[in-house]
């Protein structure tokens, strides 16, 4: 109880910090959807990544070096998830592992039975819910930022599983308040999913990454995606699976969509 109150107290004053010039001037050239943001939403972002750079630690690989701009550039994304919530700062990640590009990792993959494929695969990003760890590649991270109505955010994906590991389980379903909320959430979920396995299956064209028909926690950090990158796409084609995403997040992206600029 004492621990917590400390680091709430120890957060708040984190977050009333003034925010450095040069951290701001990244986002204005790297991080287009901040200038979209309300005047609030924009206050509550800068208060969220002071706290998440104070708490998460940032590591370079294959040479690459963490500047303000790396740390910067991927806290906007991560913390966007977290406007407007009661946050823990996603609890059980500390470190955060950067690559500047594309990096091999290697995994084992079950086929079936007790058959396993090992090999080596190219990643842009990956997390786990036995790790405290994320892994990103930097020149992915810094893209998705720039062209925020893509469809494709490495950021937003891998900090969705972070998201979904917070109820110490890893099914697609993060914490969620109430009993009713979810049952509503299993429901949709469960039809939209299907949906995109069919789609997978015969080749049907989809707004949503097929990837996300890998399994449910796939499906969860995909449709985040969709739903940050492409609300108004995603709003209209899959009305009932952005207004779960919308009641869990207390977003409304459409607000402050790149897809405006385009008509929604």
């Amino acid at each position: 109880m004492i621990f917590a109150l400390l680091k709430q107290r120890r957060r708040q004053r984190l977050q009333a910090r003034h925010f450095p010039k040069c951290w701001l001037e990244t986002l204005e050239r790297h991080v287009p959807f901040f200038r979209r943001l309300s005047a609030n939403d924009q206050a509550e972002l800068l208060g969220h990544i002071q706290v998440f750079l104070a708490e998460k630690r940032f590591e370079g690989c294959d040479g690459l070096e963490i500047t303000d701009e790396v740390r910067v550039t991927i806290a906007a994304q991560a913390c966007l998830l977290l406007l407007h919530r009661k946050t823990d700062y996603f609890p059980r990640l500390l470190t955060i592992l950067v690559y500047p590009s594309i990096y091999v990792a290697e995994e084992r993959r079950h086929v079936h039975g007790h058959v396993w494929q090992e090999g080596k695969i190219a990643r842009l990003g990956e997390t786990g819910r036995w790790l405290d760890a994320l892994v990103l590649a930097w020149d992915a991270a810094k893209s998705g930022a720039a062209d925020p109505s893509d469809g494709k955010n490495v950021v937003l994906h891998e900090f969705a599983h972070q998201l979904d590991y917070e109820n110490y389980a890893e099914d697609g379903a993060p914490a969620l308040e109430t009993r009713d909320q979810q049952l509503s959430w299993q429901e949709v979920m469960r039809i939209e999913f299907a949906s995109l396995r069919a789609a997978e299956e015969t080749g049907i064209p989809t707004l949503l990454d097929t990837y996300g028909a890998t399994n449910p926690a796939e499906f969860f950090a995909v449709s985040t995606e969709a739903f940050f990158e492409r609300p108004c796409a995603l709003r209209t084609r899959h009305p009932k699976l952005y207004a779960e995403l919308q009641r869990y997040f207390r977003q409304d992206p459409v607000e402050y969509s790149a897809e405006l600029i385009h008509g929604c």
